[in-house]
């Protein structure tokens, strides 16, 4: 009795190696009033970030966002072409980064169109320095644990997925190659460390081998017919 073979293990690129951060938090800025912009920039330079890119409206502080694509992004509510509503919403979507809200408004309402639009955090105009490097930290702290978050929904998913995957595999193995429960279960795992797979991949060839055989019964099956 031999259990089905399973595919070589996939090659591991340069890609995947860890990526290291930058040492700076790198910023872009969209303000439509020059005067205002300059100060922000001058600030937050002062405080230690990198400021990649400078927008005067909306449609701008998008594309510099994809291009650069920064640690933050600070976003007036009022500008040209694009809003900062709409450019936030855009580059929510995207994923791009966590995004600080300008706004010479503090009204309930316009708060709450921002947030939903996936600012993480406003600053109400005019600010000073002490102002802006708290709204920064919440920002950024609230984008990442965003983003844990959906990991940990994914890695969930994920997890859920595989479980599946391998009770259907050893069911598999216990009817076709009669193994018990646990030994199905031992030989996914040894597999899966002989191969260095993961026991998803091991699953799912125990699955793709099993419904192949299926197949080819099924059709020597009807060629006796014939």
């Amino acid at each position: 009795m031999t259990a089905p073979e399973s595919p070589q293990s996939p090659n591991v690129s340069d890609d995947d190696k860890s990526h290291v951060p930058p040492l700076t938090t790198r910023v872009v800025i969209a303000e439509d009033e020059a005067l205002i912009r300059l100060d922000l920039k001058e600030m937050l330079e002062e405080e230690g970030y990198s400021v990649v890119g400078e927008a005067g409206d909306g449609e701008q502080a998008v594309e510099l966002a994809r291009e650069h694509q920064p640690d933050l992004v600070i976003l007036d509510v009022k500008m040209p072409k694009l809003d900062g509503i709409s450019a936030a919403e855009k580059i929510a979507e995207e994923g791009i980064a966590p995004v600080l809200m300008l706004t010479a408004f503090s009204q309930r309402d316009l708060v709450e169109r921002a947030r939903d639009a996936g600012a993480m955090a406003y600053l109400v105009k005019p600010f000073s320095k002490s102002d802006v490097v708290p709204a920064i930290e919440m920002a950024v702290s609230r984008y990442t644990q965003l983003k844990q978050l959906e990991k940990e929904v994914v890695d969930l998913t994920q997890r859920l997925e595989t479980r599946k995957l391998v009770d259907r595999a050893k069911s598999v193995l216990q009817t076709e190659y009669g193994l018990t429960e646990p030994a199905a279960f031992r030989w996914i795992q040894k597999t899966s460390m002989d191969r260095r797979m993961s026991m998803q991949q091991v699953a799912e060839a125990v699955i793709l081998d099993a419904d192949e055989k299926k197949a080819a019964k099924g059709t020597k099956a009807t060629g006796d017919k014939g």
